[in-house]
């Protein structure tokens, strides 16, 4: 199971204390209590794993090393080490604690999440003229901890988008190496899948019913992993009795939950266009006249049709190198 949303608490470590501590050499006295080391900080770092929020699911508390305490004899206490989160590149982390957010958006890229204490200072920092055996000292400071939300929104090129079983899996696995899941039933797709067709991310966008951008069926749980994509290839099955509805109940959904979507390139596929004659395959393209756009009957056994998607992305590619 891809966990795409979950809340956690991370704390920084605490700064080490100062020493107090006095030289015992003699004949050369004085202060010799050493200064706390520095807490750990959290980052988060930004990779390619999809499913690395998994980690989060039972790990709900993080938190980074403290520093050490100060020493005598001038030495510092060792600082704390740091905590690196990794997190998939497309996270956006919500400060539920200050209301920032912050997005991770590229493998590799690293944020710094919460700041560790400084180090108190011991009490050789403490000495003047008119006080040479000082036995202050600094605690050290506290980290900083905050409540935080990590929400999955995949980065991909190509969203696949359509009612459930409209044969979106199907076409991914012939076009990549995924191995997404394919039946014969609606939602046999549970988590988004990913494929590469060379320079280009594809992502399998679960199926969306009517009502999902209210919350029913698979709800807003997927929805928020096309928001990011680029362009949109919509599947109609050939087999629905009423392609229109079917492409109007998913634009609806996709405009509900964020408008700027439907403004985004898109291409709309027929698919499982082998399980019908022409002739009716064009009664169903014919139905979807009053969109004013080029409508693809494809099928993963036709390689023609399969052929004719290839160049819609090598022309994505182009444009995307161009650009």
């Amino acid at each position: 199971m891809l966990i795409d949303d979950v809340s956690i608490k991370i704390k920084a470590g605490n700064g080490g204390r100062g020493a107090v501590a006095f030289n015992n050499i003699k004949m050369a006295l004085g202060p010799t209590g050493a200064d706390g080391g520095k807490g750990g900080s959290v980052f988060f770092e930004g990779v390619s794993d999809l499913g690395a929020l998994n980690q989060f699911r039972y790990r709900k508390e993080l938190k980074a090393q403290k520093g050490g305490n100060g020493k005598s004899q001038f030495n510092d206490g060792a600082d704390g080490e740091d905590l690196t989160l990794k997190v998939p590149a497309g996270t956006v982390i919500h400060n539920l604690t200050t209301g920032l957010d912050f997005e991770i958006t590229s493998i590799g890229q690293k944020i710094l999440a919460a700041k560790g204490g400084q180090g108190g200072k011991g009490n050789f920092k403490f000495r003047s003229s008119v006080n040479t055996t000082p036995e202050e000292f600094q605690e050290g400071l506290p980290g900083q901890e905050f409540e935080l939300r990590l929400e999955l929104k995949l980065i991909a090129d190509v969203g696949f988008v359509g009612l459930p079983n409209a044969g979106k899996s199907s076409l991914l696995n012939e076009l990549t190496n995924a191995k997404s899941k394919v039946a014969n039933y609606p939602f046999t797709t549970l988590d988004p899948n990913l494929g590469a067709y060379y320079e280009l991310i594809l992502a399998d966008i679960p199926g969306i019913i009517e009502g999902a951008s209210d919350g029913k069926g698979l709800g807003i749980k997927f929805l928020r992993h096309i928001e990011r994509t680029k362009t949109i290839f919509h599947f109609i099955s050939a087999e629905s009795s009423d392609p229109l509805k079917d492409y109007n109940i998913i634009r609806a959904e996709l405009g509900a939950y964020n408008k700027d979507m439907l403004a985004k390139p898109e291409y709309i596929f027929l698919s499982k266009s082998d399980l019908f004659s022409k002739e009716e395959i064009a009664k169903k393209v014919s139905s979807l006249a009053p969109l004013e756009k080029e409508i693809i009957p494809i099928s993963i056994h036709d390689l023609e049709s399969v052929q004719k998607t290839e160049k819609i992305l090598r022309k994505i590619i182009k444009e995307k190198i161009s650009a």
